[in-house]
This record gives structure tokens, sequence and C-alpha cells, in this order.
């Protein structure tokens, strides 16, 4: 999805934003951590059940009211569904088979399947050349950094590297339905709509395939799901629409970038666990296709020779 030109970012937005990185990034950390004793799905019910109680009580310090329409909350299930349950599930079914690195570098091609979607969608978000070559640079750069010769086998590890890249799709098409159909509504009220909705879905979910959720659970495991749900969901949300509303939607988008190092560098630090040079040359060619999809390094370079 292309945003409004917002070119001003000053320190204060950096720090959100790098903070936004580092517990988006932290997610996928927290992720490899719960797996060694839950299974996907509960994964995901855990992250987005308790990260209810906080949006809500941010909400009631706000003093933002609930809508009430039956309408509304029904969208929220669908964006529950396509925004947090869908690629939640998917990229934590992924991580069992890959690694936190490699799943954050493949989640960065979001911004561009987003462009690609919206472009397709939306009447007011057309499809430019810089949007289907940005994707086009950005899935090169997915194919290098999973490796070539995965490309030409069937496996375990392929179909988890395509379940965290059908992760970007299921994003793409929440934030065509939460413009098209939630726009009206406060951005934190439809983060608090979305949780809710998710948390219905997830629940009956998790309970027939996993069964009752285990609380009896490992210290290490429960500090992942409270990271998981506090920071990296509830937090996660409120910085976003806080760096939105200072930096503008453009400005937002850089996070998509930022969030690979976050991850990369936890797993390094607390798992010993390395990114392969092919993913790190993989994730570059993917920040030029969004460096192309954003067009803002484009349109400073065509300044500059304007005005020489």
């Amino acid at each position: 999805m292309t945003p409004e030109r917002n070119p001003h970012i000053d320190v204060l937005a950096w720090m959100m934003l790098m903070a936004l990185a580092a517990v988006w990034g932290g997610s996928f950390f927290f992720a490899e951590l719960a797996l060694r004793e839950l299974p996907p799905l509960s994964i995901t019910l855990h992250r987005v059940f308790w990260a209810v109680p906080m949006l809500y009580f941010i909400l009631r310090f706000k003093s933002l009211p609930l809508p009430k329409s039956a309408k509304v909350w029904s969208a929220y299930l669908v964006m529950g569904a396509l925004n947090n349950a869908l690629p939640f599930s998917l990229i934590f079914w992924g991580q069992q088979e890959i690694s936190a690195g490699l799943a954050s570098i493949i989640n960065a091609m979001t911004a561009m399947v987003a462009a690609v979607v919206a472009g397709l969608l939306l009447k007011d978000e057309p499809l430019t050349r810089a949007k289907c070559l940005g994707a086009f640079v950005g899935l090169i750069g997915v194919a290098v950094s999973v490796g070539p010769a995965s490309l030409l086998e069937i496996s375990l590890v392929n179909l988890a590297q395509i379940a965290v890249f059908a992760a970007t799709f299921s994003y793409a098409f929440a934030g065509v339905w939460g413009k098209t159909m939630l726009s009206e509504h406060p951005p934190l009220v439809n983060a608090f709509g979305m949780l809710v909705g998710s948390s219905c879905l997830m629940i009956p979910i998790v309970l027939l395939n996993d069964g009752v959720p285990e609380f009896a659970l490992r210290p290490l495991t429960v500090w992942s799901l409270l990271g998981l749900s506090l920071l990296s969901t509830a937090l996660a949300y409120y910085l976003y629409f806080a760096i939105l509303a200072r930096a503008g939607a453009a400005n937002l988008l850089l996070v998509t970038l930022l969030i690979p190092p976050f991850a990369i560098g936890l797993e390094a630090l607390f798992l010993g666990e390395r990114v392969t040079l092919g993913a790190w040359i993989g994730f570059t060619i993917i920040a030029i296709g969004f460096a192309i999809t954003d067009g803002r390094i484009y349109q400073a370079l065509k300044g500059q020779r304007t005005s020489s």
C-alpha cells in the first residue's frame, strides 16, 4: 500500500520506530522459545488473548468508546482472522522448521506485497510500475534468502518458508479490509476489536486442535508468551499508531526493514544461531525492492537533478 508522503521524522519518532522494530523483531525470538513447549496455534491464542486486557486499559485511559454495531464487530472478526489469527499461525508453524532470522527476512516482503494487493483492489491506490518492480525485486531477494536449491525440492523446510511468505498476503488483505470497512473508527479501537475477534476465532480452533491450553508451563515459556502478547502485540500496536500520527505512514513503513536485524540479533545473542550469508544478501535485495516500491530515494535523486 503506497502511503501518503511525509518525509519528516524527528528524533522521538525515530526512537519509537526503533522500539517498534525491537518488539516486532522480538516476536520471532519469543515465538522460537515458546515453540519448545507449545504448538503454534496455542501460541497464537496466547499472543492475542492476553493483549486484549492491556489494550482495553489503554482505551479506557484515553476515554475511547467502543462501537456497538454488530456490523462493525463482524468486520473486526474478519480483520482478526486476516491480520492476527491466520498470519501469526502461519509464521509460528513455519518457525518450527526455519530460524527466527530467516522468518523475519521473508516477512520483510509484507510492505511490497501489500502495495501490489492494494494496487489491485483499491481505486485510490493504483498499481504502478514501481510497485510491480519493487515486488519483483523483493521476490528475488526471498529466493536468494531461502537458497536456489530450495526452489527445486519439496520439504518441510520449504513448506515452512512458503507459510511465512503466505502470511504477508494475509497482512496485505487485512490492510485492504481495514481501509475499506474500518477507516471511520479510531485506530486503537480497531486494534482492540481485531484482537477480540482473533481471540474469539482462536479459542475454538485451539480447543479442537490442541485441547485445553496448558498453563503449567516453564518460566521461560511464560515470559516468552508475555513478551509476545504484551510487548510484541499490545505495546506494538500502541507504538504503531503513535508513529503513524507523528511521522506519517511512509516513515512508518521503514519498520519493515528494521525488524530483521533485531530478530537476527536476538537469535544470535541468546540462542547462538547465525543467519547465512545468502540470507543477508537476500535481505539486502529485499531492501532494494522496498526502496523501489517506496519511491522516496528516486524522488530525492530526481529532485537533485532538477535543481541542478
